[in-house]
């Protein structure tokens, strides 16, 4: 693995120093290392996809035993929706978050085997390191969304089987995962333990789930919730996710700024990831 990393960091270099003549060229030569480094990151599935199957016994959990419940109490206001067409989207959304938002750990083992140092002493942009990173998180949780649409087939869940709407929760999948994955790179740069990062991830993730409109609507939050709830970028998410996957399903804020708020999001802390990327080896 590490011979395969050296060649493509030599690659890198190569790439780099030949863009420095052409603006284009060095754009063009910025997106391709995203995608090596991504490349990298999926060759990690292929050597251990259980991780992947692992992943999905929770949202199963929720679907099968909460949402079959739940399904069954009427004082949940989902509108036209039944609780388990309103709930579908939520738990893909929770299933984004969860494989996101302990990526970053990934970071921290990559240290303390040298691959960090390797990656800093080129001249790939830390950006590219940090988007990279993001867009495989995006692959990672699009084998979730298969899983979840397997079972709301088998609850005969509403689904949306247009194209554009497939196409639009693809988007917002990876946009979404690698938003959450890169604020768990952010963590992982400031504790740099592995530690200190999974008691800080499980801390985070329920907040962020629940604080949401992922199992019940903002509307019967209290107020303080709901002014979390509107800042939080997991309910864009499953406003989005919502619209696109179920028939019937209405977008809140607007597909658009749904798509405007995740992607600001993403843009702001993958700026400071890749401000932070470095610390991390210290």
């Amino acid at each position: 693995m590490s011979q395969e990393q050296g060649v493509l960091l030599k690659d890198l270099d190569e790439k780099l120093l030949f863009s420095k003549v052409n603006p284009f060229k060095w754009f063009i030569n910025f997106i391709n290392k995203i995608f090596v480094i991504t490349e990298l990151e999926i060759r990690k599935i292929k050597h251990d996809p259980t991780e992947l199957i692992t992943r999905a016994a929770q949202p199963a959990l929720w679907m099968l035993v909460f949402g079959e419940v739940f399904t069954r109490v009427r004082a949940i206001p989902t509108g036209s929706l039944s609780y388990l067409d309103f709930m579908a989207p939520g738990i893909l959304a929770q299933s984004v978050l969860f494989i996101a938002i302990f990526y970053g750990i990934s970071i921290i083992w990559e240290r303390d085997l040298g691959i960090v140092h390797k990656f800093l002493v080129s001249p790939a942009p830390r950006t590219a390191l940090v988007l990279g990173k993001a867009i495989s998180a995006g692959v990672r949780a699009v084998s979730q969304a298969i899983i979840i649409y397997l079972l709301s087939l088998l609850l005969k869940v509403n689904l949306s089987w247009q194209p554009l709407s497939l196409i639009g929760i693809l988007f917002i999948i990876i946009i979404s995962a690698a938003l959450f994955s890169t604020f768990s790179l952010i963590i992982a740069c400031i504790v740099k333990t592995r530690e200190r990062f999974m008691g800080i991830g499980q801390i985070l993730t329920m907040p962020l789930f629940f604080a949401s409109n992922a199992i019940y609507p903002i509307a019967i939050m209290p107020d303080w919730l709901k002014v979390i709830a509107h800042v939080n970028p997991l309910t864009y998410e499953v406003d989005a996710l919502r619209t696109f996957m179920i028939k019937g399903g209405q977008s809140i804020y607007g597909i658009g700024f749904d798509f405007a708020a995740l992607i600001v999001a993403m843009i702001i802390l993958t700026a400071v990831a890749a401000k932070l990327y470095p610390t991390v080896a210290r």
